[in-house]
């Protein structure tokens, strides 16, 4: 699966929330709403997410392997630094 586009559709200068992401894979299947979030180190993604009726929340969709994972936040975040930040 080879990751065909990257679109920034919401940024935000302050707060945690920097922005959120439309990640295309395979000119064929898109995932909207990932988030790119300030942690208390590192910038990483959060997956699209649905809050339960128990409070807690649960990924709609995300990467099932380490490698793909690895791959889509150091692209997602590459693009991001390169458009962004200076």
């Amino acid at each position: 699966m080879e990751i065909t586009d990257i679109k920034f559709r919401h940024v935000e200068e302050y707060g945690r929330l920097k922005a959120l992401v439309s990640v295309t894979f395979d000119d064929m299947f898109a995932v909207h709403d990932i988030k790119i979030i300030d942690g208390h180190d590192r910038l990483f993604l959060a997956m699209p997410s649905r809050r339960m009726p128990d409070g807690r929340f649960r990924d709609i969709a995300h990467p099932v392997g380490n490698a793909l994972r690895d791959e889509l936040e150091h692209r997602v975040l590459d693009a991001y630094k390169a458009a962004f930040i200076q």
